[in-house]
């Protein structure tokens, strides 16, 4: 039988040992993930913080309602 348990502690001890790695282990992950997360927002808000002012009052470049009354009124005059 293969022994590696170098600590040598008990099965019990081991088994919350493994746990606990498991548990930390999670958690890192979930940590690493949150702050992409909060770093791909900050990275956005940055970006829109330096935007000059004039660029937030302009009108939206795709007006979706004209659009549709251009492509109505090109299929009325064909």
């Amino acid at each position: 039988m293969k022994n590696d348990n170098i600590l040598e502690l008990s099965e019990k001890n081991r088994l919350s040992a493994d746990i606990t790695l498991l548990m930390l282990k999670g958690a890192g992950y979930a940590a690493v993930f949150v702050l992409a997360l909060w770093f791909i927002i900050a990275a956005m808000a940055f970006i829109g913080r330096i935007l000059p002012e004039e660029s937030r009052d302009t009108p939206d470049p795709i007006n979706r309602s004209s659009m549709m009354i251009e492509v109505v009124e090109q299929a009325v005059h064909v």
